[in-house]
């Protein structure tokens, strides 16, 4: 999986005050290079084309991390309630995945807890947050349905250079309840080969996340982007499903975005 949420993210204006608008909308162009899901030994390769909506509400919130609502605002501590998303991976092209169902477009619903750590502001200093998201998911693909829980720790240092650049390093985790495991590691008795015995995935630990990402302003409405994902299956509860077939893989795109249109009113901090 590569979050959509990283990709608008990453493109996403970041820059201290002045305020940013209230709303901004735009395209972003992505070429990405991922790893097809946690565990496979095979890459997938897309361009995509995406508009964005980007809005600052006091409580109404789609700012490049989450699209919800913000329930609480401190500085040290926020709420809200929302969704991200994560590209599909495929499954029909995937050799360890033959005849197994699709991976498609998952959208992740629910709570999020982000834990200011160090609110620095002046331009060279960094800031350290601390994110825990439990998220319902569904799958786009297969008419919404539900196919389980997430929780995707994450301990997130960025900072914004004097020159403008933005830069992001994360370390995080991603935990499943049974029924998300299985749709991702399981193997029925009717699904198995002589190279893919029958497997019952377990909750817990799913992978190791290490994250960067970086963006730059070019001008007041083109922005370059880039991210890159390591993951790793070491020590994972699934680990020794026949569907993982290296334990670190790598997912990383880069791309522009183009800001069309902005209100002249100023957005919440």
């Amino acid at each position: 999986m590569l979050s959509l949420t990283l990709a608008l993210a990453a493109a996403a204006p970041t820059s201290t005050p002045p305020a940013q608008s209230l709303w901004e909308a735009g395209a972003l162009g992505l070429v990405v290079n991922q790893q097809a899901y946690p565990g496979a030994d095979q890459q997938i390769s897309r361009g995509l084309a995406l508009p964005y909506l980007l809005y600052r509400g006091r409580y109404l919130r789609a700012d490049g991390e989450t699209a919800g609502l913000r329930a609480v605002h401190t500085p040290r501590v926020e709420f809200d309630i929302g969704f991200s998303g994560s590209f599909g991976s495929g499954g029909r092209d995937i050799d360890a995945r033959r005849g197994l169902a699709h991976l498609g477009t998952l959208v992740e619903l629910g709570p999020r807890l982000k834990w200011n750590l160090d609110a620095g502001t002046e331009p060279g200093s960094g800031r350290w947050r601390a994110l825990f998201p439990l998220r319902a998911v569904f799958d786009l693909s297969e008419r919404a349905q539900h196919r389980g829980w997430a929780f995707e720790p994450e301990l997130l240092y960025s900072r914004t250079s004097a020159q403008g650049w933005r830069y992001s390093l994360g370390l995080g985790a991603i935990a499943t309840d049974q029924r998300l495991a299985q749709h991702f590691y399981g193997v029925r008795p009717e699904q198995a080969l002589a190279d893919r015995p029958t497997y019952a995935a377990r909750a817990g630990l799913v992978a190791w996340r290490l994250t960067s990402g970086f963006n730059k302003s070019l001008n007041r409405d083109w922005r370059l982007f880039g991210f890159a994902r390591l993951q790793s299956v070491a020590g994972a509860v699934n680990e020794d499903s026949p569907l993982v077939r290296q334990r670190t893989g790598l997912s990383a795109g880069i791309g522009l975005s183009y800001t069309f249109a902005r209100s002249s009113e100023s957005g919440v901090d």
